[in-house]
């Protein structure tokens, strides 16, 4: 990362004066809060720079190298932007949603209920907004049941396609291995997750906004006092979606996850709206490293910005230096992270774009609502944190193993691939082709997904009353339904490999992704290697053993819980 530029002061005091601060510079707006980034060693001057800007100090940082300031607006940031020690500077607020995941005015599950159909398109894409397209596959839960297992297995084509329902009877995951899931919540209480739910580490570092900055609903009413929710509650439904896939037990309700055995930890750092601050994503990774958490999935991209440029000409100072911000802070919180022994692993984004040749931006910068631009991005420009280094990135592929239409892809950055849903793939659209996975009643209840006796009045919704009290089911699409099939067989690898460790396993990030990509189904190119979503025609370049649709293959849960290191 460059540092800025530094700007030019002339001094009529001699240099033993020069740490004597000049009168304040003028404000041009209310004080808000920044994180400022500073270079390595340079604390102190960042200090000294935020106090000539007119700002003062509110906290610090030394772990990932920032203070969090009080400045005047636009002359603040410019101020601080001109300063040697100073390499990024970003508002302290909501900016990003998860890849998957709408705001909830415009969220899947209000889709699912309208049965409305999403485009394929942006880093927003509603998951599984296609979802009431067709009659259910199945009549009811009742209907699946059998003598031993899970009543709906016969729905989870994804578990199948990875091993994942064979690995479960001999590696089912370790209670010593924590999962820790950033993103808008778990519901702890869900029958289907509450026996793998750690409640006393779970964390919740964000408090619910009811209005954003212009004073448009943000994430609506609060549901406590405080408006910070319990660590235990998901009023989105993402997280508790993503928590299920890697981690529901083995307890004749429901589904399994890929790991049924491991410990979920919630570390919440989404708005019940979707968008995400910067800093609660600093926060939750820096919180997974000091409790010894072995592995964190990230569905969700954190932005105003799809695509994180540092030097693009089409962007204001203040919008490059945002734009900095987020690239340096949460590569130093992924490598403070990384460093403590945590296994990274992403959604890639379900763009439908090669981020390796990246042309047009259109949906930055995302927040506020309305403020997006469009502008020309490269290869220089980066969605983060799928593109940072040290990250797992994880591509999506439907029933079929074909790469869903609407997930991102890219030689460099596809990683691995795994089952993310893909109502469209083959005839006709039918929910079944998307991943089945826990969701909140009360979410579902909100959105008129359920109605008041809690029959599902959608076929993406389902319903297992074999135990009491029921417990409830949705069909979402998305590569961040992918990563944490990717997750869970990082969770059984750990399990199986993992030494004693400040949690109770530890396996190094490097080992956890050399066996990912061993134990991975490798799968080369279509051919031609130009492939037609209906109209969106997508190259897949690279060989069969490390491509841009599936980078070192489709994940393996039984190779996993079977390969000799």
């Amino acid at each position: 990362m460059r540092r800025f530029a530094a700007g030019l002061m002339a001094l009529a005091l001699a240099g033993s004066l020069a740490a004597c601060a000049p009168p304040a510079a003028p404000k041009a707006g209310p004080d808000k809060e920044y994180l400022v980034f500073y270079a390595d060693g340079r604390m102190g001057a960042a200090v000294s720079a935020v106090e000539r800007a007119g700002g003062h100090l509110v906290t610090t940082d030394t772990k990932l190298g920032y203070v969090v300031a009080k400045g005047g607006g636009d002359a603040f940031v410019d101020a601080l932007g001109a300063d040697q020690a100073v390499v990024g500077v970003t508002p302290d607020r909501e900016i990003g949603f998860a890849p998957g995941l709408t705001p909830r005015a415009q969220g899947a599950t209000a889709a699912l209920a309208s049965g409305a159909q999403s485009p394929a398109t942006g880093g927003a894409l509603a998951s599984g907004a296609q979802g009431a397209l067709e009659p259910r596959a199945f009549p009811d839960a009742s209907a699946l049941t059998t003598k031993a297992g899970e009543p709906l297995a016969p729905r989870q084509w994804d578990m199948r396609m990875i091993g994942a329902d064979r690995a479960n009877k001999k590696v089912p995951g370790s209670k010593k291995v924590f999962v820790g899931v950033i993103d808008t919540g778990i519901d702890g209480k869900h029958p289907d997750i509450a026996p793998n739910f750690n409640r006393a580490l779970s964390r919740n570092f964000v408090t619910d906004k009811p209005n954003d900055e212009n004073g448009d609903t943000l994430d609506g009413p609060c549901e406590v006092p405080s408006c910070k929710d319990p660590a235990d509650q998901d009023d989105e439904g993402h997280g508790t979606h993503v928590a299920s896939t890697i981690g529901s037990p083995l307890n004749h309700i429901g589904i399994a996850g890929v790991a049924p055995g491991v410990q979920l930890v919630n570390i919440r750092a989404g708005q019940d709206s979707g968008f995400f601050f910067l800093k609660p994503s600093l926060d939750a990774l820096t919180y997974a490293a000091d409790i010894g958490v072995d592995v964190v999935n990230m569905s969700y991209y954190v932005d105003p910005w799809l695509f994180n440029c540092a030097h693009n000409k089409a962007d204001s100072k203040k919008q490059q230096l945002q734009q900095r911000a987020i690239i340096t802070g949460m590569q130093r919180a992924l490598d403070y992270a990384r460093k403590k022994g945590v296994t990274l692993i992403s959604a890639l984004g379900n763009g439908s774009t090669d981020l390796g040749k990246p042309k047009v931006d259109t949906s930055s910068p995302g927040y506020p609502r309305g403020s997006e631009k469009t502008r020309k991005v490269d290869n220089s420009c980066i969605n983060v944190p799928a593109e940072s280094r040290g990250v797992i990135s994880i591509a999506a592929v439907g029933p079929s193993g074909r790469k869903a239409g609407y997930s991102d892809y890219g030689i460099e950055q596809a990683d691995l691939a795994a089952p993310g849903g893909d109502v469209t793939e083959g005839k006709g659209a039918s929910t079944t082709r998307s991943i089945l996975a826990a969701a909140p009643e009360a979410v579902l209840r909100r959105t008129g997904l359920l109605d008041k006796s809690g029959k599902p009045k959608s076929s993406a919704v389902v319903r297992d009353c074999s135990s009491s009290p029921c417990s409830y089911y949705q069909y979402l699409d998305g590569t961040s339904m992918a990563a944490p099939h990717a997750t869970g067989v990082a969770a059984i690898l750990i399990s199986r490999f993992g030494k004693p460790g400040k949690g109770g396993a530890a396996l190094s990030p490097a080992t956890v992704e050399k066996l990912l990509y061993k134990t991975a189904d490798h799968k080369g190119c279509p051919s031609p290697r130009t492939y037609t979503y209906e109209s969106d025609k997508q190259t897949c370049e690279g060989g069969r053993s490390k491509n841009g649709f599936y980078g070192h293959g489709i994940v393996d849960a039984w190779k996993a819980a079977t390969v000799a290191r």
